[in-house]
């Protein structure tokens, strides 16, 4: 944890994932650690928070998840692009040094029995919101937020300050193949008057 390292209104949560990012997915569950990347996940709800993951059968992330009843889902930034891509398509079934490996750093948070991953810009503490036929027919899993936390280097004010940031610290939108975007530039809209 960091000096920037700041709770999120609950009201304001669903703003970490509103951008539509690339996710890094952590869990525990008796004594084991995992974290894989995803790509599709989402804001699902407002009060209280709710967000959804797509966790294929095959990821060993899923089966901590089912078995703990919780995950984290954080934001990582450019500077993590090449430890994004290493989770994302290296298994802790194959390779059970695997975070060692990537140099993912995990810390704790009192209260929320799932780590988190260092150097992230936002993190949202999930506790499973059990959907068997949706998580056995679509792989789809619902997260009520228990807790979330933003580094205020780049998300204050219940609002994401990329433009203001260091360019390593924007988000990651995956394509295909290794390819990522980075978030681009703020445009604001005015609605005109009617």
């Amino acid at each position: 944890m960091n000096e920037f390292f700041r709770e999120v209104e609950p009201g304001k949560a669903y703003r970490l994932l509103n951008h539509g990012p690339t996710v890094l997915v952590s869990a525990r569950h008796d004594g084991t650690d995992n974290v894989m990347a995803a790509a599709w996940a989402c804001a699902l709800d407002f009060s209280p928070a709710k967000v959804t993951v797509v966790l294929d059968k095959s990821a060993r992330t899923r089966a901590l998840v089912e078995q703990s009843g919780y995950f984290v889902l954080q934001v990582p930034t450019v500077a993590q692009a090449g430890l994004t891509h290493a989770v994302g398509t290296h298994s802790l079934a194959d390779d059970p040094a695997k975070l060692a490996r990537f140099g993912v750093e995990l810390f704790g948070v009192d209260g929320v029995p799932a780590p988190l991953v260092a150097g992230c810009s936002a993190w949202l503490a999930c506790r499973l919101v059990p959907e068997p036929h949706n998580q056995q027919a679509y792989d789809l899993f619902i997260g009520e937020v228990v807790g979330a936390w933003a580094d205020t280097r780049v998300f204050r004010d219940g609002h994401w300050h990329f433009e203001d940031a260091d360019p390593r610290w924007r988000s990651l939108h995956y394509i295909a193949g290794g390819q990522f975007y980075a978030i681009g530039e703020s445009l604001t809209v005015v609605n005109p008057e009617a």
